[in-house]
Parts: structure tokens; sequence; C-alpha cells
């Protein structure tokens, strides 16, 4: 059978190291980034470059998003020069980036009213799983439109979830989030707390990690509270991003999270000190400095 041609749009580290995957296993690749260099290695691979969203679409059947905001999205989706324009009757649309859930619908039923179908398709796991096929997929949208594109994401993860109606997806991605990044600003607080009251870290973390606080997220506060090593891949700015995402998917359901408010509070906080771009667990550094 023969490969859906494939238009990729965000070539940062996941999107640049999913397209190599692709590339590797035989897909014809068109592909669209601000970064020329990311796009010169992509086509240095046999890609062909697009000057606009709008001739992507023109030439791909599946168009692929992995960019950083839903602000972004849309921009790429709308105007003359946008997807909107160009996709093609036929065509599906993944948005591989954490979105609003609200947004994402709204997208949606435009595609759908010129004939093209939409997946939302947040992601799990690395760039390095990226790169060999290996991330978990929260896929999201009409199942026949799924199905369609389900040997593509197959080739791109290793664990590819189904969750329903469009939009699922990025719910998902946003309560995972939500939790994820919670339980680590508030285990980097128990850390910094502790520092502060003459409790040595790695005591702490031999008690709690011999019980049910243990997880990842319990060693990734560690290495830095403790050893003073980032290694959670994931920059606090993202982390404060989601959270806002969160709250607004909170909002339009007409519901409060006092627990999200807090954890947006503590990371627009660390964001305001200058470790935006840091990984999530220095937050310890804003929480030991942090006065009444």
């Amino acid at each position: 059978m023969t490969k859906p041609v494939i238009g990729f749009i965000g070539l940062g580290l996941m999107g640049g190291n999913m397209v190599e995957n692709l590339q590797n296993r035989g897909y014809e690749l068109n592909v669209m980034d601000l970064n020329k260099d990311a796009v010169a290695a992509c086509v240095a691979r046999g890609a062909k470059e697009a000057k606009t969203a709008k001739e992507l679409a023109e030439n791909s059947d599946i168009v692929m998003l992995c960019l950083t905001t839903s602000a972004v999205v849309e921009k790429v989706v709308y105007g003359d020069e946008g997807i909107l324009a160009g996709i093609k009757e036929g065509a599906t649309l993944i948005d591989f980036g954490t979105s609003i859930p609200a947004s994402t619908r709204k997208i949606g039923e435009e595609l759908a009213a010129r004939g093209a179908g939409m997946i939302d398709a947040p992601l799990g796991r690395t760039p390095a799983h990226a790169k060999d096929g290996l991330l978990n997929i929260m896929a999201a949208g009409n199942i026949d439109t799924f199905n369609k594109v389900k040997p593509v994401l197959d080739e791109q993860g290793e664990n590819v979830f189904h969750l329903g109606a469009l939009g699922s997806g990025h719910v998902t991605k946003l309560v995972n989030n939500f939790m994820g990044m919670t339980t680590v600003a508030t285990m980097s607080q128990a850390f910094a707390i502790a520092k502060l009251a003459g409790v040595d870290g790695q005591q702490l973390f031999d008690i709690m990690s011999a019980g049910p606080s243990n997880s990842p997220f319990m060693q990734f506060c560690k290495f830095y509270a403790v050893d003073g090593e980032e290694k959670l891949g994931f920059s606090i700015a993202n982390a404060n991003k989601d959270l806002g995402y969160f709250l607004e998917m909170v909002s339009d359901l007409g519901t409060e999270s006092l627990i999200a408010e807090g954890t947006s509070k503590s990371l627009q906080g660390a964001v305001d000190s200058g470790l935006a771009q840091n990984d999530v667990p220095v937050i310890f550094d804003y929480f030991t400095q942090l006065k009444k």
C-alpha cells in the first residue's frame, strides 16, 4: 500500500525527532518551521520545505502539528495562507501538542465543513522515544478518522490510545499534567521546607520513598533538591502554560480547582523569578527563597 504523504509543522526537539523517525520508515515529508537549521536537517534526509501552511496542506494527505500553544496552532490553521485554506478533502489534521480542548473542537468543526478530519493526539514520553517511534499517544476524534491514520500513529508510538470524541486527548493530557506538575511542585516544596527546617534532604527522601509517596516524580524531585541535577526534561514555562490551560478548561466546565490555582501561582512565581526555562523540580529554589 502507498504510504500517505505527511506534512509536519513544528520541528522542535519532539517534532524534529518524530520527523526523523517517519523518514527512517519511508514516509515522504513536507516540513515547515521558523528554525531554518531544523528544516535543513529534514531536507537533507529527503523532506521538502513548504513556504506556507497552505502549501504544505495542499501537498499532504496527513498534516501533523507539534507546536507550543493553542494560539500558535490557530495561527497556522487560519488565514489566507493557513492550513484550512489548503487542506484537501479526505485529509486529516493531527495536533500532537497540548492545546485548549475548546479550540481543538472549533478547528475540528471548520475542517469537517471542508471534508477533512481531525485527531487531537497529545504525547507522552521524551524526544528520545520520539526518535525511536516509542511515544505514548493519547488520540481522540471520529473513530473512522482515527482508524484511517492509526497505521501511521503506530509507527510513532509504542502505546496508541483512542480516548473518544475530539478534544478528549487534550482533556486527558491537561488532567495528566495537572496531576503531574502539582505532584512535582508539592514534593519540591516538601524538600524546600525540610531544608529550611534543617532536615537532611537525603534522609527525607529515604523516608518518603520507603512508603506510598515513592514514584518517578519523587525521584526527579530528589535528583534536583538533593543532587542538584535536572533530569525531568520539562520546563517550568511549559508546566505554567499547561496549568493555565487546565484552569481555562475547568472554568469552561463551570467549576473551579483551588489546587490547580495554587500550583499555577507557584509556577508563575518561579517564572517571574527567572526560572522559566529550568526543569520543573528547580521550583525547589523558588520555594527555598520564598518569603512571606
